[in-house]
């Protein structure tokens, strides 16, 4: 007889102490951008972007890069980041970051944070935000703002999600969710709830994750090509925190080019300060 899963909700008291480690797995292969991890931004990989970002954040106590390449974990090292080399058998970031958790020196954290490999403009906010949905009751937290623009929704390289009341996700999805039946949403209704952007970042406990490396994958997951799917599938519930409008991630050479005018705008700015 198949037995049940269950696993005791972190309290919001644990979720202020807990150790966290922040993880970014990149993989060398991606079918929209070539060799992503690795694609030039403002003259830097992308990879060395977000690690810029995410190890900036006090929240994490660590911060590692996981990768199925030798060429990845090189770059990493040539500017100071931690990175480790996995499988290139995984199937998903999710899986990659479950070797890790099991490898010496990284096994007595009590929360883990996947923020993915191509969002070079996450916010510290944004993981608090995840994190935060743990000492909530959920098994995963994670976090969406809203979709802003009807080309955003309508397009497959921006997931969606829908959320209960109470912040548990219903659905991610590729396509522009929810539909609205008496025709597109305007503007005003694009800038709030329920037309929500998913962005990538996961907190989850690492009991969590190892369950969530167990389960079966998906018709669903297969069809939009959404790991987060199986979690939901496979009865975890993921809390999904609103948060204020987000700059996207890098998914295809559009999103390369806003990135890297976005960055070297921002820098030229710094500069103009100093």
């Amino acid at each position: 007889m198949k037995i049940a899963w269950r696993r005791a909700p972190l309290s919001p008291d644990q979720v202020r102490t807990a150790r966290i480690l922040g993880v970014i797995p990149a993989r060398l292969g991606s079918e929209r951008l070539p060799r992503k991890p690795l694609y030039p931004i403002a003259g830097k990989p992308l990879i060395e972007w977000v690690w810029r970002q995410v190890s900036s954040f006090s929240v994490l106590q660590r911060v590692v890069i996981a990768t199925d390449a030798d060429e990845i974990r090189a770059t990493c090292a040539s500017f100071g980041a931690e990175a480790v080399l996995t499988s290139p058998a995984h199937r998903s970031g999710t899986e990659r970051i479950a070797e890790v958790i099991e490898l010496a020196g990284y096994e007595d954290f009590d929360v883990v944070v996947n923020v993915q490999g191509d969002e070079p403009f996450v916010r510290e906010t944004e993981v608090l935000a995840a994190v935060t949905r743990l000492g909530e009751g959920f098994d995963v937290g994670t976090v969406a703002c809203a979709v802003g623009t009807r080309e955003a929704w309508r397009d497959p390289s921006v997931v969606k999600v829908t959320r209960r009341a109470d912040g548990a996700a219903l659905y991610f999805s590729r396509s522009p969710i929810p539909h609205r039946r008496d025709g597109d949403p305007t503007a005003e209704e694009l800038a709030a709830e329920p037309y929500l952007r998913h962005i990538g970042i996961y907190a989850y406990t690492p009991a969590v994750l190892r369950r969530w490396v167990t389960l079966e994958a998906t018709v669903l997951e297969s069809v939009e090509r959404l790991e987060q799917l199986r979690a939901l599938e496979g009865g975890l519930t993921i809390g999904v925190g609103v948060v204020a409008a987000s700059e996207a991630g890098v998914d295809t050479p559009a999103d390369a080019q806003r990135a890297t005018r976005r960055i070297l705008r921002d820098h030229t700015a710094e500069e103009a300060v100093s």
